[in-house]
């Protein structure tokens, strides 16, 4: 292949086959530079150019919190990404894997991802795919885990609601963040305290209350045509409610969008009736151990995911 290089471990004698710096596509000679110094208006051209909403604040805050690179031609433009976001030695997801229109039939995307796994080797690994980048995945072993339902629309302020029974509702605090931190290191099975530290930053959250401990929250920002909701823990479906609740009626007429793997149940309907269907779906895939947990029926209530932070972020 082009675009791949041959290394002898002069220990073990093995050949390891790594990505080269450069590759020719389309009579583009490319190259790799690195993300965090590439213009943030040269990457909201990028994501604009695949019709995805990210605005330049939203490519700042994953430069805070993950690493990644861009594919550069030879007057600098920018016709690709990918990013990474290691949550902790053993885990990290991936994201905002952009090529342009013109390369995508080119093997650009490959490219960029053997440079992503170079730099994650030994790291168990997950992302959520759109349907033009499953079979990238696939054909790098990614399996398949479950599907996300990228809900949102104009919302419609729900009806009044009064929080479950023997829980209060009250806006989160910075002092908060370890007990949000475990409830999400519960729910989604790595530490996420540094992404969370700074979306606390920029999102008004709600913490629903039992007995004085924080048992679910929810989390709301801008980002791209207007806001999001997420990340989304609880337990069981009406706290996940409770806590989306006054999002839903803040944002009433405006742009809101929630992104779950909730496909049917209370929390499904709950979105559907403030105004946010189902208008798209990704896939959730893994290299390595299985991202997702299992869960049976018969078990405890654990701390679940009911909405995700954002593709890229899981």
């Amino acid at each position: 292949m082009r675009d791949r290089a041959r290394r002898e471990d002069r220990c073990s004698g093995e050949t390891h086959v790594v990505p080269r710096e450069s590759r020719v596509v389309d009579s583009f000679d490319m190259r790799i530079a690195d993300l965090s110094t590439t213009d943030l208006d040269r990457l909201h051209a990028l994501s604009i150019s695949v019709g995805w909403p990210h605005r330049a604040e939203d490519w700042q805050l994953l430069r805070e919190i993950g690493e990644g690179i861009v594919a550069m031609d030879e007057i600098g433009r920018i016709m690709g990404s990918a990013m990474w976001f290691p949550y902790d030695v053993h885990f990290a997801t991936i994201g905002m894997v952009i090529t342009s229109p013109r390369l995508q039939s080119n093997g650009a995307g490959q490219w960029l991802m053997g440079h992503v796994l170079d730099r994650l080797e030994g790291r168990d690994l997950g992302l959520n795919a759109t349907r033009a980048a499953r079979r990238l995945y696939q054909s790098l072993n990614f399996t398949r885990e479950g599907t996300v339902y990228q809900c949102n629309g104009e919302a419609i302020a729900p009806p009044e609601l009064d929080p479950p029974v023997g829980s209060v509702l009250r806006a989160l605090e910075p002092g908060d963040l370890d007990a949000i931190a475990e409830l999400d290191k519960a729910a989604f099975g790595a530490d996420r305290r540094i992404l969370l530290a700074r979306l606390l930053t920029c999102s008004k959250g709600i913490g629903l209350m039992r007995g004085g401990k924080i048992e679910a929250f929810s989390l709301c920002r801008p980002f791209g045509r207007g806001h999001v909701i997420g990340p989304v823990v609880a337990a069981r479906d009406e706290d996940a409610i409770a806590v989306v609740h006054p999002h839903a009626t803040r944002h009433a007429a405006s742009f809101l969008r929630l992104d779950t793997r909730e496909k049917d149940g209370r929390f499904s309907e709950f979105l559907s009736r403030c105004g946010l269907p189902v208008y798209d779906t990704v896939t959730t895939m893994s290299l390595g151990r299985r991202w997702l947990a299992v869960r049976r029926g018969d078990a405890p209530r654990e701390p679940r995911t009911y909405a995700l932070a954002s593709h890229t972020l899981g």
